[in-house]
């Protein structure tokens, strides 16, 4: 294949991105949700999807304080699939809370806007929005783990961006949009019972003087807020699935 024909392609899958395609339904959108409700719940699985959400929360960080003012200088993803991001700037003010407080509920935002774009035809929009940021991220990698996951994930997202508007394409962003959602939730009610006070909400206890349970409720409301947001956009098109299956049978 000649470097026009690789251009035009490009240029041709560019294009259906902007296109309102598809939106997932029946047994893909089923299938999309069942498997990330086991990704969640299932140990195996949840240790093999959970870089995912902690990669998201990382970016989440580095993300709010860029457009805080602040300098991002990279982060870290560890094997534990703990993560660390480093921005520099003010060590007080609004722009270093607002950084801080970013991580846990990043994963909910993101994980409800991939779905709401899914049921809107737009999987392809967001299967390239995070081919971009995946490749801008992997620049700002400190260790060769962190790089080599994010070379992975590149690799997977590259190959269903370019599938195109096929229905397993789309319900796999379904499936990320369930684990980011779900997986926002399990990340939180860790941090949260366990009461460390090196993680997010007991940094920004000691930086605010706001106890830390209120900023665990602060975190908890909005990944509520996020999974009512997801509930209304499934609730119909879950529905005529499900009742579809059951009539098929």
């Amino acid at each position: 294949m000649q470097w026009s024909e690789i251009f035009d392609a490009v240029a041709s899958r560019l294009n259906s991105d902007f296109a309102v395609g598809d939106p997932v339904a029946g047994r893909w959108l089923l299938a999309g949700i069942v498997i990330a409700a086991a990704s969640i719940l299932i140990v195996p699985l949840w240790r093999l999807v959970r870089p995912a959400v902690t990669l998201v929360h990382e970016l989440g960080h580095a993300a709010v304080g860029v457009l805080s003012g602040r300098r991002f200088t990279g982060f870290v993803i560890s094997p534990d699939m703990s993560g660390h991001t480093t921005t520099v700037g003010r060590t007080s003010g609004p722009g270093m809370v607002l950084t801080a407080a970013a991580g846990y509920p990043m994963p909910a935002i993101i994980g409800a806007g991939a779905i709401q774009a899914a049921l809107a035809g737009r999987a392809g929009v967001v299967l390239l929005l995070i081919l971009i940021t995946l490749v801008v991220a992997l620049f700002h990698a400190r260790s060769l783990f962190t790089g080599g996951s994010l070379v992975l994930l590149i690799g997977l997202d590259g190959y269903l961006w370019w599938a195109g508007d096929r229905p397993w394409a789309a319900a796999s962003v379904v499936w990320l949009g369930a684990v980011l959602l779900i997986g926002a939730w399990r990340h939180l009610a860790a941090v949260a019972f366990h009461g460390d006070r090196s993680q997010d909400p007991g940094l920004l206890a000691s930086a605010t003087r706001v106890p830390t349970a209120v900023w665990n409720l602060g975190f908890m409301l909005i990944l509520a807020a996020c999974t009512w947001w997801a509930w209304r956009v499934l609730e119909i098109p879950f529905g005529l699935a499900v009742e579809a299956l059951l009539g098929g049978r």
